[in-house]
């Protein structure tokens, strides 16, 4: 996104929401509009003025993540003129911005004009967007080609050509990163990742994102299931040996919090962190009924994070807790997920940005897109917070119910995720860690090569 788009307002280097195609914007006392003045001079790649219609049209036009709350909280989108649009809310809703700017995509940009003439198929294929580098070419599957578009409105990039290469096994991206090949790599993990840090004129780039993972009892409403009980789940939490998983698997860089939440995200609140007892583990399955432990079924999870979960497997074994693995390419475990089809016990993870009310509205409250289940007195908290205007009446509240989470332990926590990437000999600024929280480089249009 951060290479052929640009958005209204975006996460840029120390601004977690910094002015972009939109120079400016102002919320009413009332917070029920929202008023955005576009950026003068701003084009497109085809050398159209980007428009207070674009804007609309985009926002009308999107259908990504939780559009559907986009959809039913926004009232109306007026254009007074052609630089300023203008956000009529059905009610005051404190996390309209988070939403607009960092929970979704619904700010960023597409030219209304050229998407109508060439339709969304001849958008895909020739996409024209009003970010720092412009379509060249896409193999799909294969390979991405941008170059520098010149009349960016923040600057000029340095790097004139950029390739996007699609390497899916990580021994292979090292081996391409070594032999000179790409010149920045993502998600290099455990022994691979060891390696590269070990490798003359290899630099390793670790970044802690705000992608929390967790173990989902599934089945914790469900009388008749194991997980139902409190002392079970506990157990779980106390199997898992944080501390080696994370320094076996990301050379230790990630951040045991004990939330789904990241901590960087307002409203946070910081629990006692995990602890591993699997003697104290085995006591509460004792106390529950279960001292030989239980067959807990399938243990679902994305198969890009398939070795965390034979990690954790191997955790929940030792005390008695046996599952069997089934990793599940992520479009089908993510739909699965959300259709609540997935039984027994789910690893989760997501790193959407917002803050603690979008996670928890996603995987906490009633009616989550995630949620298999929930309690009454966190769904009526969470009602109440949502049209809360007083930040620190706000944050007693969403922090009350991080509390009951955490005190019911409706999640084992498993990490807050470091993206383990690196970089070769040719770069300058790689743009890694440059934006808090963002797994890959960006802003592009501030990478550079070494020397340059």
């Amino acid at each position: 996104m951060y290479a052929l788009h640009d958005a209204m307002v975006k996460p840029m280097p120390g601004q977690p929401q910094a002015p972009s195609l939109a120079e400016s914007w102002t919320a009413s006392e009332d917070a029920l509009t929202y008023e955005f003045v576009v950026r003068q001079g701003a084009k497109f790649h085809n050398g159209d003025d980007v428009t207070a219609e674009d804007v609309k049209f985009s926002f009308e036009r999107y259908r990504g993540t939780s559009h559907h709350v986009l959809q039913d909280r926004v009232a109306a989108v007026e254009i007074p003129d052609a630089r300023r649009v203008r956000f009529k809310l059905k009610q005051p809703w404190p996390d309209f911005l988070t939403f607009y700017v960092e929970a979704t995509g619904a700010g960023w940009i597409v030219p209304k004009k050229y998407v109508k003439t060439v339709g969304e198929e001849g958008f895909k294929k020739a996409p024209v967007g009003a970010g720092p580098y412009k379509f060249v070419s896409f193999t799909p599957g294969l390979e991405l080609t941008l170059e520098a578009f010149d009349q960016y409105w923040r600057k000029t990039p340095t790097v004139k050509r950029l390739v996007f290469r699609a390497i899916p096994d990580e021994a292979t991206r090292l081996v391409a990163l070594k032999r000179g090949e790409v010149d920045i790599v993502y998600s290099i993990r455990g022994e691979l990742a060891e390696e590269l840090a070990r490798t003359k004129g290899l630099t390793l780039k670790p970044t802690v994102v705000p992608g929390t993972a967790w173990l989902y009892f599934a089945e914790q409403w469900d009388p008749k299931s194991p997980w139902h009980d409190q002392r079970v789940r506990l157990a779980a939490s106390l199997a898992i040996d944080h501390k080696t998983i994370n320094q076996a698997l990301t050379l230790g860089h990630s951040k045991i919090t004990g939330s789904t939440i990241p901590d960087t995200f307002e409203y946070y609140w910081p629990p006692p962190a995990p602890t591993f007892d699997p003697t104290k583990a085995k006591r509460l399955l004792a106390e529950a009924g279960y001292p030989k432990g239980f067959d807990a079924g399938e243990y679902n999870c994305d198969s890009s994070y398939a070795n965390l979960a034979e990690a954790v497997l191997n955790n929940l074994q030792q005390v008695g807790i046996r599952a069997k693995l089934r990793p599940i390419e992520r479009a089908a475990f993510l739909k699965g997920y959300a259709e609540k089809s997935l039984k027994n016990l789910i690893q989760g993870q997501t790193a959407v940005l917002g803050n603690a009310a979008t996670r928890l509205e996603a995987f906490v409250a009633k009616g989550g897109a995630y949620v298999y289940g929930s309690y009454p007195d966190i769904d009526a908290l969470f009602q109440e917070q949502a049209s809360e205007l007083d930040r620190t009446r706000r944050a007693a509240k969403l922090h009350k119910i991080q509390q009951l989470v955490h005190e019911r332990t409706i999640y084992a926590h498993l990490w807050q995720l470091a993206f383990i990437n690196g970089a070769g000999p040719r770069v300058g600024e790689s743009g890694l860690g440059l934006i808090s929280g963002h797994a890959y480089s960006a802003p592009y249009e501030d990478v550079t090569l070494a020397g340059r």
